[in-house]
């Protein structure tokens, strides 16, 4: 298309585009059609893909939606390409589905692995490193499940699909404050510090306030931790 045929009085062009009115039929017709095979295709790669998604189901997604979603409004692409791109998607992620239930090292690979973000209140910075996970994530986390302080914290584990699983601590320790320091009331209202020096990075347990090494993440800064007051 040239400059010289787009104008802005030309309401034909804005409203049908360079195809007949007819075509408006043959769109509703497609979408139709794309709508009921990417339902299908839904279905027949499981449940998990109306759940939060692997990265298996993610790349799936992804591969149905720009390979289905040409034929939409392409007058000149048919339908039985996006067909069979549908029915190749499907039959890859089932045969992927079906390796990884026999065999866990594949698993793991495609999959991915399960990692241990906080082990005894105390935090592995080397893995929240290596799974690109901010310490400012983290704490988001741990406050949006009502917790204040690491040391309520047992064990949390970063699972496959990005999501988190968390086991509390019955029997909470000291640990480091998860509140935003913005919010120094509400900080006092809940919280007390206790006389026990720990890692401001990791919460490990510091053995003196001064010329300290973390042994855990090699942090030189503390500080005191707290426990929450009781209600």
């Amino acid at each position: 298309m040239t400059l010289l045929e787009i104008g802005l009085s030309d309401y034909h062009r804005f409203i049908f585009g360079k195809v007949p009115e007819a075509f408006l039929l043959e769109v509703v017709l497609r979408t139709v059609f794309v709508y009921a095979l990417l339902m299908v295709s839904m279905r027949l790669m499981g449940k998990r893909m109306t759940s939060q998604l692997s990265r298996l189901e993610m790349a799936s997604m992804v591969a149905l939606a720009a390979a289905i979603g040409v034929p939409v409004l392409a007058p000149e692409q048919g339908l039985l390409d996006a067909l069979i791109i549908a029915v190749i998607v499907v039959f890859s992620q089932r045969l992927i589905s079906w390796t990884n239930s026999k065999n866990e090292r594949f698993e793991r690979i495609v999959q991915g692995d399960v990692a241990t973000i906080i082990e005894d209140g105390v935090l592995d910075i080397k893995t929240m490193e290596k799974t690109l996970i901010s310490k400012e994530r983290l704490k988001a986390q741990l406050r949006s499940e009502k917790l204040i302080h690491t040391g309520q914290v047992k064990r949390l584990y970063f699972e496959s699909n990005g999501s988190f699983s968390l086991v509390e601590d019955k029997d909470p320790k000291p640990g480091l404050l998860l509140l935003p320091a913005i919010d120094q009331e509400f900080i006092r209202e809940v919280t007390e510090e206790v006389q026990i020096i720990i890692c401001s990075r990791c919460a490990s347990k510091a053995s003196t306030r001064h010329d300290f090494m973390c042994n855990n993440c090699g942090n030189t800064a503390t500080e005191k931790a707290v426990i929450a007051k009781s209600s």
